[in-house]
């Protein structure tokens, strides 16, 4: 499958960015620069920098090797880059800069993207993976609109990581033991932590719309308003630092963990997609007369034939499976209806301009890069096969087989013998990612855990 490479920003382009970059630091008061990477895990790599050098510099260099690093700080053990760990070139966009609203000195923030020295895009970048996907799409006349819903929950501060989590305190002074899904009162029991979410988001421009109470003890959704998928992947990777940022201010922890408590529902992050004609502007879900058209329906089954193989983005950690149970607001497979809450693709009541998907599978934990790029190229695979789905469900999807994978090993080799998946990220991608998800799970495999010091230690 091909995509055309982008090329670089060429000088006389370069030096405008940065013209206009420093004019935006100048007329704020800058004194320093947060230059900021997304690493394959949605963490914040990069390099904090005086505003007065990083207006200087064409750019900052990091090692190639953050991408294949793993959320617990290791490396991929198999040499999946190179021998030689050669440098970056990581240059700013300059439509991410924002303040960093929690800074004691006047700080910005910059999501940069990542180039090698010849100037061709480095194909191991989340952000650059879903510019992939992207374009695949705009080669056909067609853009992405989507709108993320992120859940999360509150918890008390608990450092000692063999100790289960539990509710924080409230301003009543008492934790929540109820399920509270869609209170006012159980969100207005914290409402200071919210006031100043809502304040640092205003002045990131993250575009949040809707918060409401879900049903786990302090477990929180925000719903971001519907844009271009670029852009709400960058707001969700800064919000979901902003909310660590705010509860930490609050001596609370914010989780974004699929599963963080046991009896509890995991968090998920929905997401709604739907697709525009680029010269029209018109959603081609929907035909001339106001129904459903037929690349509404290729598209589901594009979800339903690829979603299984794209898992490991969309639940990329061991914790991650541990949301998928039967009755526990979580799908099981990828059935899909109309207003159905059980399915894995449900089809909101809406007219006939807004008709959407939305993709319920995802976790909280994912990559917001990764996994808008891993559900939107489930879809577009699907148009551009012309795949038909499955009749529409209206009972409860509880009730079928399960149909994604309960594990991820199951998943990682779903993802590597996809030919079709790994046309749309790229061999080498695919491969540097699934070293990771190794090594991630060999990592696992040597802890051992309370269930197996409980049940077996005087059994067996």
């Amino acid at each position: 499958m091909s995509v055309p490479v982008p090329n670089t920003s060429p000088p006389d382009e370069w030096r405008e960015t940065m013209d206009t970059i420093r004019a935006w630091l100048k007329e704020r008061g800058i004194t320093e620069v947060e230059g900021l990477v997304p690493d394959v895990a949605g963490i914040a790599r990069g390099k904090i920098i005086p505003a007065d050098k990083f207006c200087k510099e064409s750019g900052m260099h990091l090692p190639e090797s953050i991408f294949s690093q793993t959320v617990t700080g290791d490396y991929a053990e198999e040499d999946v880059i190179q021998e030689a760990e050669h440098d970056m070139l990581v240059r700013p966009d300059e439509n991410t800069i924002r303040m960093v609203p929690w800074a004691s000195e006047p700080t910005a923030q910059v999501i940069h993207d990542c180039y090698y020295q010849d100037g061709s895009p480095v194909d191991l970048a989340p952000r650059y993976v879903l510019q992939r996907v992207l374009e695949l799409y705009a080669q056909q006349g067609w853009k992405p609109i989507v709108a993320p819903e992120v859940e999360f929950f509150l918890v008390k501060i608990n450092t000692d990581p063999d100790y289960p989590l539990e509710p924080p305190v409230g301003r009543s002074g008492r934790p929540e033991t109820v399920r509270q899904s869609y209170s006012i009162d159980a969100v207005n029991e914290f409402d200071p932590v919210f006031e100043e979410m809502y304040d640092h988001c205003d002045v990131q421009g993250i575009e949040i719309d809707t918060l409401i109470h879900e049903s786990g003890a302090a477990q929180m959704e925000v719903n971001f308003l519907h844009g271009e998928a670029l852009d709400l992947a960058d707001q969700v990777f800064m919000f979901k630092r902003t909310v660590r940022e705010t509860a930490l201010r609050h001596k609370i922890y914010a989780t974004f963990m699929a599963k963080p408590m046991a009896n509890e529902p995991g968090s998920a992050m929905h997401i709604h997609q739907s697709v525009l004609d680029l010269a029209t502007g018109r959603n081609v879900f929907t035909d001339e007369r106001g129904a459903p058209s037929p690349i509404f329906f290729n598209h589901i089954a594009g979800l339903q034939r690829y979603i299984p193989e794209c898992m490991l983005l969309l639940a990329p950690y061991v914790n991650s499976y541990r949301r998928f149970q039967r009755y526990h607001a979580a799908p099981i497979n990828v059935q899909w209806g109309y207003d159905n809450r059980t399915v894995g693709l449900r089809i909101p009541s809406s007219d006939a301009e807004n008709r959407r998907v939305e993709n319920r599978v995802g976790g909280a934990d994912v990559n917001p890069y990764l996994a808008l790029a891993a559900s939107l190229a489930c879809g577009y695979l699907g148009m551009v096969q012309r795949l038909d789905p499955t009749a529409p469900l209206g009972g409860d999807a509880y009730e079928l087989p399960y149909q994604l994978p309960r594990d991820i090993g199951s998943a990682i080799t779903n993802l590597t013998g996809s030919a079709a998946i790994t046309g749309v990220f790229g061999e080498r991608f695919v491969t540097v990612y699934k070293a990771i998800k190794e090594r991630e799970y060999e990592t696992f495999f040597r802890v051992i855990s309370p269930w197996e010091r409980e049940f077996l230690l005087l059994n067996v």
